[in-house]
C-alpha cells in the first residue's frame, strides 16, 4: 500500500516493543477467527452434515475439492491484489466475505447450497487470512522470519485447542438437536463480520514506510541493501525476485511441489478424520478432543520449527518434519484404540506444527520480500490441484471399498516423496540472471 494511504503511526516502538511483534499477535488473531472455524472445524462439521442430510463421503469431499478449483484461480489474483492494494484492505475484504459465507452456511437446505456457501467461506479465508498476514510478516522480519511466522501460527494451533472442542460441543445433535449447527454457524459469521474492520486497521504493510528496518534493526547508518547483501549466512542474505523471475527457477517448482505433496495430508485429514473416527466407534466429542490434542502439540512444535528454521538450512528441517508427517498417517491407519489415536495426534501434531512455518518462510528465504504474495499465489496453482484431488480421491475410494486404507496409504507415500524434493534445493541464488 502506498505510504500516503497508511497511517504514519507507528514511527517508534509501541510500549517499548517493535511493531513487527505486535503484528505477530494480530496475525495470530486473524488465524483464530479466519481459519479455525472453517478449516480445523471441518471434521466436526462434516460429521453433522452427513448425519443431518445423508450426503456421501464423496459428496462432502467434493465441497473441498471445488474450493481448490476456485483457489487455483484466486491464489494468483489474491497475491497480486495484496502486492498492489496492500494486506490491510485484503484482510478486511476477506473477513467480510468469510462472515457472509458462514451466515449463508447457516441457512443451507441442500447440497448445491452447501457447495456455494463453502466456496464463499473459503474464498474469504483465502483472500483475507494466511496469505496477507504472512506477507506482512515476511516484510517486517528477515533474520527472525521463521520464528515470527511460527508465533503467528500459534493462533491457528491454539484456536484449534479452544474452538474445535467448543464447536463440536455446540453442533453435536445429541446435545442441541439439528438446529445447533445452524445457530453456531450464524454466531461465527456475525462475529467475524463485527471484527473484520477493527482488525484490518491494525495491519501495516512494510516497516520502511515508517522509517524502520526489518527485525527492529535500529542501525539506521546501515542500509537495508547492504544488510541483505552480506556473505555471512547468519545475516540471512537474500535477494528480491519478481514473480516472473521466480517461476523460471527450479527452486520455485521444487518448493511448490514439495509444499503441495506435504499439504495433502492435512487437508485430507480435515475432511475425513471425523467420519473415519466415528466409523470406528468414537464420539463426535472425542473427535473434537483428538483435533485439539493435535493442534496443542502443533502449537509447541510451531515454535520448535520456527526456531530450527532460523538456525539450520530450512530445506533440511522441512524434509525431516514432512517425512515424520507421512509416518504419522501410517500410524493412524494402524490405530484401533483410543490410546493409539491420541498417539497419532501427538506425532502428527509435532510433524505438522514443525513444518507449517517453514513451508511459508522458505519462499521468503529463496525469493525475498518484494513480490512474496504474488510468488506464493502463483505457487498455489499446482498446490491446489493436489489439494483438489486428494480428499476427493479418499472419499471416492471409501465409497468403493468401505475403507480408508488404500487412499491414506497412497497419500502418505506421496507426502514422503514430496518431502525429498526439499532436499534437492541448493542455497538461495541471486535473481540478476533472470529477466523480468
Amino acid at each position: 500500500m502506498p505510504h500516503s494511504l497508511e497511517t504514519k503511526w507507528p514511527t517508534e516502538k509501541v510500549h517499548g516493543v517493535f511493531y513487527g511483534w505486535w503484528l505477530v499477535g494480530v496475525s495470530a488473531l486473524v488465524m483464530v477467527i479466519g481459519t479455525v472455524p472453517a478449516f480445523q472445524g471441518m471434521p466436526a462439521w462434516f460429521v453433522v452434515l452427513e448425519s443431518n442430510f445423508g450426503w456421501s463421503r464423496a459428496q462432502l469431499s467434493m465441497a473441498f475439492s471445488l474450493t481448490r478449483v476456485e483457489g487455483s484461480i484466486m491464489g494468483p489474483i489474491s497475491g497480486y491484489l495484496i502486492d498492489r492494494v496492500g494486506p490491510s484492505r485484503m484482510v478486511l475484504i476477506g473477513l467480510v466475505v468469510m462472515g457472509i459465507g458462514f451466515v449463508f452456511f447457516s441457512r443451507i437446505e441442500n447440497l448445491w447450497q452447501f457447495y456455494c456457501a463453502f466456496m464463499v467461506m473459503t474464498s474469504g479465508m483465502g483472500l483475507g487470512t494466511w496469505l496477507p498476514m504472512m506477507t506482512v510478516l515476511n516484510s517486517w522480519f528477515i533474520k527472525k522470519r521463521s520464528i515470527a511466522m511460527a508465533l503467528a501460527m500459534e493462533g491457528f494451533a491454539l484456536g484449534g485447542i479452544l474452538l474445535v472442542p467448543l464447536i463440536a460441543w455446540a453442533i453435536d445433535p445429541a446435545r442441541f438437536g439439528y438446529q445447533g449447527w445452524r445457530i453456531t454457524a450464524l454466531v461465527i459469521g456475525v462475529t467475524v463480520l463485527l471484527l473484520a474492520y477493527p482488525i484490518s486497521k491494525l495491519v501495516r504493510s512494510k516497516p520502511e514506510n515508517y522509517g524502520l528496518l526489518p527485525d527492529g534493526d535500529t542501525n539506521t547508518t546501515t542500509s537495508l541493501s547492504n544488510k541483505l547483501s552480506s556473505d555471512d549466512p547468519s545475516e540471512n542474505n537474500e535477494s528480491d525476485y519478481t514473480w516472473q523471475q521466480a517461476i523460471k527457477t527450479r527452486e520455485f517448482w521444487l518448493i511448490s511441489m514439495g509444499h503441495a505433496c506435504s499439504s495433502i495430508v492435512i487437508v485430507t485429514l480435515m475432511v475425513h478424520l471425523g467420519t473415519m473416527l466415528t466409523d470406528r466407534g468414537f464420539s463426535l466429542q472425542t473427535v473434537g478432543w483428538v483435533v485439539a490434542t493435535q493442534t496443542g502439540v502443533s502449537a509447541i512444535f510451531n515454535l520448535v520449527g520456527g526456531y530450527i528454521g532460523d538456525r539450520v538450512p530450512v530445506r533440511v528441517a522441512l524434509f525431516a518434519f514432512s517425512a515424520l508427517q507421512s509416518a504419522a498417517l501410517f500410524l493412524l491407519l494402524a490405530s484401533d484404540n483410543l490410546g493409539m489415536v491420541y498417539l497419532f495426534a501427538i506425532v502428527f501434531g509435532a510433524s505438522f506444527g514443525g513444518r507449517t512455518p517453514l513451508t511459508t518462510s522458505i519462499r521468503g528465504v529463496y525469493f525475498g520480500r518484494k513480490a512474496f504474495a504474488s510468488i506464493t499465489g502463483m505457487s498455489m496453482i499446482p498446490m491446489n490441484l493436489f489439494l483438489l484431488a486428494a480428499p476427493l480421491f479418499a472419499g471416492i475410494m471409501f465409497d468403493i471399498t468401505g475403507s480408508y486404507n488404500i487412499p491414506f496409504g497412497c497419500i502418505a507415500i506421496i507426502s514422503f516423496l514430496g518431502a525429498t524434493l526439499f532436499l534437492l534445493l541448493g542455497n538461495p541464488r541471486n535473481p540478476d540472471r533472470f529477466s523480468s
